[in-house]
């Protein structure tokens, strides 16, 4: 397309009950139904023409910043919106990046835990470099009042969003979402980037994928790359890009390494690589003895 360009972007306020485990249910409440909200996608110098609409059975105002956006609040100032409204304000994408968005009515904390966050992608007017898949990965913490897979419908815990004590840590809001018929996938000798992303409100991630090396990181969305890297941390509010090539067959987990939150919390998904093995690489088991342990008499 022709660049620098006109975009325009709308994003729906949209509350609603939705699962957030199997068989538990929570009032999230949304940008476009879905958490993360929507992915957007524009490039340094573009002009954006946003449009915030709040649903008519909202039952409360809402808002956006974009930390992308160059004005006061990151346009929370400008986007403040009453159930069953619609705002509009214009913005320069001057800085190349990731970048959260998130709503930031009052109170903020509150609205960030029930889902309002997704991240918006300035390309630099190049564009990124080619690669063969690329997945929107969004970290959040939520805060129940009932146990983890406490079954229903669970209503947000203000007391434990405060003390920082969550009932779940999950990747795209919802436990399960990136698992199984929603794994993320890909074939061996391809390239894979991952725009990850960490609403919080309260917790760093420590993004890793077991069993794949990160051949190339751009920490909180920056411009300066890092290579080789197992785990990366991806503060609340912040983004990362990702990349790394798959040369070995297999279901790769992705997980929060402070590992609690991944087995015990919901911080977990599944990247699916299907394609021939490369024994050379990795070969799998190759024996599989009875070890007595060491028999030997100790030093004396």
């Amino acid at each position: 397309r022709n660049y620098p360009a006109k975009v325009i972007v709308e994003l729906e306020v949209i509350e609603k009950e939705m699962p957030i485990s199997e068989g538990v249910s929570y009032t999230f409440w949304t940008f476009g139904g879905t958490v993360p909200g929507s992915f957007i996608r524009v490039r340094q110098g573009d002009t954006v023409e946003f449009h915030l609409k709040n649903a008519p059975d909202s039952k409360m105002p809402h808002n956006i910043d974009l930390h992308g956006v160059t004005g006061p609040g990151g346009g929370a100032a400008s986007s403040f919106t009453a159930p069953g409204h619609a705002s509009q304000f214009t913005f320069k994408a001057l800085n190349q990046g990731i970048y959260v968005y998130h709503c930031a009515t009052a109170p903020v904390g509150m609205h960030i835990a029930n889902g309002m966050y997704g991240l918006m992608l300035v390309e630099p007017p190049e564009g990124l470099s080619k690669v063969d898949h690329e997945y929107y990965v969004m970290q959040g913490d939520f805060y129940t009042t009932g146990k983890y897979r406490q079954k229903g419908l669970q209503p947000f815990d203000m007391e434990k969003a405060i003390d920082e004590h969550p009932t779940y840590v999950l990747f795209n809001g919802k436990e399960g979402a990136l698992t199984g018929d929603n794994a993320l996938s890909a074939k061996t000798n391809e390239t894979v980037r991952l725009f990850v992303g960490n609403g919080g409100p309260n917790l760093v991630s420590s993004f890793h994928v077991i069993g794949e090396i990160f051949d190339k990181v751009q920490p909180e969305g920056g411009t300066v790359a890092q290579h080789n890297v197992q785990t990366t941390l991806i503060p609340a509010g912040g983004a990362a890009m990702v990349e790394f090539h798959t040369d070995v067959p297999g279901s790769y987990v992705l997980v929060d390494h402070s590992i609690f939150r991944a087995f015990n919390k919901g911080a977990l998904g599944i990247l699916k690589v299907d394609g021939p093995e490369d024994k050379s690489i990795y070969s799998g088991k190759e024996v599989d003895s009875v070890y007595l342990g060491d028999r030997s008499e100790p030093n004396l």
